[in-house]
C-alpha cells in the first residue's frame, strides 16, 4: 500500500505548513477527503481558526467552524503527517531581490519534524532551482534524512486567486511535479482528490517552478503595456477605456486594463525570474521594463490627482483627499504590497491629508504594515478630491450623487466670471462647478455622466 492509499484510508495525514490565503483553502479542501493538520507559526491566527473565524474571508466562518482540519501552532504535530504541503509567502526585499526567509524557515521547521517515507510538496512561488538547491539541503540537514532515499520532494505551484469566487482550487488545473516517477504519481493522485478539473504533470520540478513564475510575469507585462498606453492617451486627451473597448471588438485582442499592480504575486514574481536570470549573466529587458512602469504608477496617480486639483483651483498643502479602497485588489482583505500605499505616501509628500475607506481591508494588518486607520464612508465630508482606487462590490453601489455629498461647497472654475454671468442670466450654476475632483482609477463611473454632473473627472 503506497502513501496515497494510506492517506485515502486515513491511515496517514496531510500537513499544511502555512495557513494564509493559499494554504488555508487547501487545508479545508483536503479535510473533506483525508485527515489534515493545519500548521502556522502565527498563534493568534490559529486561535481565530479554532474559534471558527476566517480572517482571510476566502472560505468563510461557517466553513472554518465545520472543517475537520486540526489547527495547530505546535510544530511537533507535523510528525504525525507523511504528506506535507508548504504554502508560505515568498516576498521580495526592498532592493527587489527574493526574500526566501519564509520558505527557508518553513523548511527548517518541517525538517526538524520530518519522518521516513514522507513526501514534501512546495507551493510557494520561487525561481527555478529553489526547491532542489535550497529547500532540500535544509530538509536533509535538519532531519538527518537523505532526499530520494528517506523522503521525496515535489512542487505544485499555487494558482489560487485571492478574493476570486469563481476560479478556486477545485476549478483550476493543478500543475504538479515530483523528483521521480513514483513521487510524481503519488503527488498527482493526492491533488486529484480535491482538484475537480484535474492535474497537469510537469516534466520536472524546475519546469513547474518556471511555469508558475512566468504566469504572473506575463500578466505583469500586459498590464504594464496598458499602463503605458494610459499615460500616452492621457497626454493626448483620449479616454483609454474607450480605446480599449473599441480595440476589444477584435477577436484576438487581449482583455487587460490599466491599474495599480500590487499584492504578493504579480508585483513580486517577476523579480524572482529576473534575479535568477542576472545570476546566469542575462539582464532582463522586457520584464524589468514592465516592472518599472507598474512600480511607478502609484506616483503617477498621485501626481495626476494633484494636477487636477490645481486645475480646480485647490490649495494643495492642507487639502483633504479621500481614497476608497486600499486592499491590493477588489473584494479581498489582503493589504500586503498594496500599491495604493504609494498613492497615499506621494500625496502626503505634497502636504495632503488623506482619509482611507475600505470595508474589506484587514484593519490589524493595515495598522501593523502601514500605521493607517480606516474611516467610514459616512464620515467623508468637505473633501477636495475623492479617489476610487479599488472596485470593491460595496463601492459599486455608490452613485455620483452620493459622491457629491463628500465635497465642500466652494470653489468654481473662473468663479468670479460665473457669478457675474449668473447675475444676468438664468442657468444652473452647479453645472459649471469643476471643484469636485473625482479620480476613478478603474472606471467605475461613466465619464460623460460624471462630467455632466460637474465633476473634474480623471481615470487611468
Amino acid at each position: 500500500m503506497n502513501l496515497y492509499e494510506k492517506l485515502v484510508n486515513k491511515e496517514e495525514k496531510i500537513s499544511l505548513v502555512g495557513l494564509g490565503y493559499v494554504g488555508m483553502p487547501i487545508a479545508v479542501a483536503f479535510a473533506k477527503k483525508v485527515n489534515v493538520i493545519g500548521f502556522d507559526v502565527n498563534k493568534p491566527k490559529i486561535e481565530l481558526y479554532k474559534n471558527g473565524i476566517d480572517p482571510t474571508k476566502e472560505v468563510g466562518n461557517e466553513v472554518i467552524k465545520n472543517t475537520t482540519v486540526e489547527f495547530t501552532s505546535d510544530e511537533s504535530s507535523l510528525r504525525e503527517a507523511k504528506f506535507h504541503i508548504v504554502a508560505v509567502p515568498t516576498p521580495v526585499k526592498d532592493d527587489h531581490t527574493p526574500d526566501l526567509t519564509p520558505v527557508e524557515s518553513a523548511s527548517r521547521t518541517l525538517g526538524r519534524n520530518l519522518t521516513k517515507g514522507s513526501i514534501v510538496v512546495f507551493e510557494s512561488t520561487v525561481y527555478p532551482g529553489v526547491t532542489e538547491d535550497i529547500c532540500v539541503p535544509i530538509l536533509e540537514k535538519e532531519s538527518g534524512l537523505k532526499c530520494g532515499v528517506d523522503f521525496k520532494v515535489g512542487y505544485s505551484p499555487e494558482r489560487i486567486n485571492p478574493g476570486d469566487k469563481v476560479h478556486r482550487l477545485e476549478t483550476i488545473i493543478k500543475v504538479v511535479a515530483g523528483q521521480d516517477e513514483e513521487s510524481l504519481d503519488i503527488i498527482a493522485k493526492v491533488y486529484e482528490l480535491v482538484v475537480d478539473v484535474g492535474v497537469y504533470r510537469a516534466a520536472s520540478i524546475k519546469v513547474a517552478e518556471a511555469a508558475k513564475v512566468i504566469e504572473n510575469s506575463q500578466r505583469d507585462i500586459n498590464i504594464a503595456f496598458m499602463n503605458e498606453l494610459s499615460i500616452i492617451f492621457n497626454k493626448m486627451g483620449i479616454d483609454t477605456k474607450a480605446v480599449l473597448e473599441a480595440a476589444g471588438t477584435k477577436w484576438n485582442f487581449l482583455n487587460f486594463s490599466p491599474g495599480l499592480v500590487g499584492g504578493h504575486c504579480i508585483g513580486v514574481d517577476p523579480y524572482y525570474l529576473t534575479y535568477k536570470a542576472e545570476q546566469m549573466g542575462y539582464h532582463s529587458q522586457i520584464i524589468l521594463s514592465g516592472r518599472k512602469i507598474n512600480d511607478d504608477m502609484g506616483k503617477y496617480v498621485a501626481e495626476s490627482t494633484v494636477k487636477n486639483m490645481i486645475k480646480a483651483n485647490k490649495q494643495i498643502n492642507g487639502a483633504k483627499v479621500a481614497i476608497f479602497g486600499i486592499a491590493f485588489k477588489e473584494n479581498c482583505p489582503d493589504v500586503r504590497n498594496t500599491k495604493v500605499i504609494d498613492v497615499i505616501k506621494e500625496l502626503e509628500e505634497y502636504g495632503v491629508d488623506v482619509k482611507v475607506v475600505d470595508p474589506q481591508a484587514d484593519k490589524e494588518d493595515l495598522w501593523r504594515e502601514y500605521r493607517i486607520n480606516l474611516c467610514e464612508a459616512k464620515d467623508i465630508k468637505e473633501m477636495d478630491a475623492v479617489i476610487f482606487a479599488v472596485p470593491h462590490d460595496e463601492f459599486k453601489a455608490i452613485q455620483l450623487e452620493d459622491v457629491k455629498t463628500m465635497f465642500g461647497t466652494t470653489g468654481y472654475v473662473n468663479s468670479e466670471v460665473i457669478k457675474e454671468i449668473a447675475a444676468t442670466s438664468e442657468f444652473d450654476v452647479d453645472i459649471y462647478r469643476k471643484d469636485c475632483v473625482l479620480i476613478d482609477l478603474k472606471g467605475m463611473f461613466d465619464r460623460k455622466e460624471a462630467e455632466d454632473a460637474g465633476f473634474a473627472y480623471w481615470r487611468l
